[in-house]
């Protein structure tokens, strides 16, 4: 699994509309394990394919049973 570098505000990928996903294969299980790596690297409950550069329609997301963090 490898890390994405992830787009941020004003990036113009972010207002691209994305491509609906017709077929969940190998490429797009492995992009989204991806995904996910990246997005606990980052700390965060989720994150969207165009977010990363990638026009899908496709996005992860992880919301933890019980939330340790302070505040």
């Amino acid at each position: 699994m490898g890390l994405l570098e992830v787009r941020l505000f004003g990036d113009p990928v972010l207002r691209q509309r994305a491509l609906e996903v017709r077929d969940f294969d190998g490429s797009l299980a492995r992009l989204a394990e991806d995904m996910t790596a990246t997005m606990h690297a980052s700390e965060g409950v989720g994150i969207a394919a165009n977010q990363i550069g990638i026009l899908r329609r496709l996005f992860t997301f992880d919301i933890p049973e019980h939330d340790d963090r302070p505040g």
